[in-house]
């Protein structure tokens, strides 16, 4: 919550009131309270924004797990002082009001704490009009959205037999990453403990080179052995040079991918249409974009064919509702973006786009702790490889404060550390 070292302000008057008066009635934004715990392992800030109304309030996640002490001194210092005194439906004013306070604009910390808000706003929206955040998005499109797990392993041996788990699980789409030896392999267990040591000093390397002598192969391999009737995907997270991505493109064909994801950093997006080019392989990407306009490129050109969506970072519902509707009428799918340090409040969000827009795709799916499940109540989770949003009024999950002061964030750097990588040279390469 608001701690002793950022105390939220005193707001003695309403900066830029809106000129017009509103509905009789209509909630008044009294506090925003914020909040860091970590029953995931990593880092949560959940925000609670309090009205004038008893009891009512709304939920909002701003997840990055690497700056949660900017953003909770960004929300503490100055969203929420400008916030307080305003009206609770005025969700698209408020947005862009608090958008443009900073006047340089955008960022994950800015737009993670935006996104906070914005969401809270919405959540208390659904709860005022009695209805659940789909209902206000549209309504039903589907009955479920269908969820992705991850698996991993040392070779396609595993990692087929751990596909085939999850299939037993009711999955129909896994994740499945493949650990390349020798190399700090994205989304692979460590072999031993003294891989382990390696990753949490992160002086392991990268070799793109040995990622693409094996991975390629073993992705092919992993289809063989699962057949046809599963989709698989796999996440590249940004490593490869746009060069580098071709070959892997033109290389995993075999493999039948239902999206083949991050293949290339924000920086190089240029270069998705050469990749839509040189194969057929579904290409997925935007985890790492804090602005909706980032995509419009990619969406004119016919570049890419999942957008993968990442809800906090870019500002929140308001702003990536708007995105979807673009997605749907370039043919581009969403697969929002649901690993662990997406709280269950931002997984919420996540499931009414889902349920509500005929451009869904398939949704990112993480397995929450049981500490996750006590801290915030009415967590959605999957259910035989699928999603059902709730019917409760608003977001309906709830949060716990008591039950999240038990699980204390970790020191600065502790999360950090983990997109700190260097390639066999020596030199950064992408995490």
């Amino acid at each position: 919550m608001a701690s002793p070292e950022h105390p939220q302000a005193p707001a003695p008057e309403l900066l830029a009131p809106a000129p017009w008066s509103g509905a009789p009635g209509s909630p008044r934004v009294t506090a925003v309270r914020t909040f860091l715990c970590a029953p995931q392992g990593c880092p949560y800030v959940i925000v609670r924004v309090e009205t004038d109304q008893p009891g009512l309030h709304g939920l909002g996640c701003a997840s990055d797990p690497q700056r949660p002490l900017a953003i909770r001194s960004v929300l503490d210092d100055y969203l929420g002082p400008l916030l307080v005194g305003r009206d609770t439906a005025d969700i698209e004013d408020i947005h862009r009001l608090l958008l443009n306070s900073a006047y340089w604009r955008g960022g994950s910390i800015a737009q993670n704490a935006l996104a906070a808000v914005d969401v809270a706003l919405w959540d208390i929206k659904g709860k005022v009009a009695g209805l659940p955040l789909h209902a206000l998005l549209g309504g039903r499109a589907r009955e479920f959205a269908a969820a992705y797990t991850h698996v991993d392993g040392r070779d396609p041996e595993e990692v087929a037999e751990r596909v085939a788990a999850a299939v037993a699980r009711g999955y129909r789409h896994v994740r499945v990453q493949i650990a390349v030896p020798g190399s700090d392999t994205y989304g692979a267990g460590p072999a031993d403990p003294a891989e382990a040591e390696r990753r949490r000093l992160r002086t392991g390397t990268w070799d793109s080179l040995s990622y693409l002598r094996q991975v390629p192969a073993a992705l092919n391999a992993v289809r063989e052995r699962v057949g046809p009737d599963v989709e698989l995907l796999h996440d590249v997270h940004e490593r490869l040079t746009p060069a580098e991505a071709l070959t892997l493109v033109r290389e995993v064909e075999p493999a039948r991918l239902f999206f083949l994801e991050d293949v290339l950093a924000p920086e190089d997006a240029a270069h998705f249409p050469r990749l839509r080019a040189a194969g057929t392989v579904p290409l997925a990407v935007g985890e790492l974009y804090h602005d909706t306009a980032q995509y419009l490129p990619l969406l004119r050109e016919r570049a890419i064919d999942f957008a993968r969506i990442r809800v906090p970072t870019l500002g929140g519902l308001t702003p990536t509702r708007k995105l979807v509707a673009a997605c749907e009428l370039f043919g581009v799918r969403i697969a929002p973006h649901g690993p662990g340090d997406v709280s269950p409040v931002g997984m919420a969000v996540n499931v009414a786009l889902d349920i509500s827009s005929p451009a869904f795709g398939v949704q990112e799916a993480a397995r929450f702790t049981d500490a996750t499940l006590e801290v915030f109540p009415g967590a959605r989770v999957p259910e035989r490889g699928g999603l059902r949003p709730s019917e409760r009024p608003g977001l309906g999950v709830d949060f716990d404060e008591r039950a999240a002061a038990r699980y204390p964030v970790t020191e600065p750097l502790t999360h950090d550390r983990w997109a700190l990588l260097r390639a066999g040279d020596g030199s950064v390469a992408r995490p």
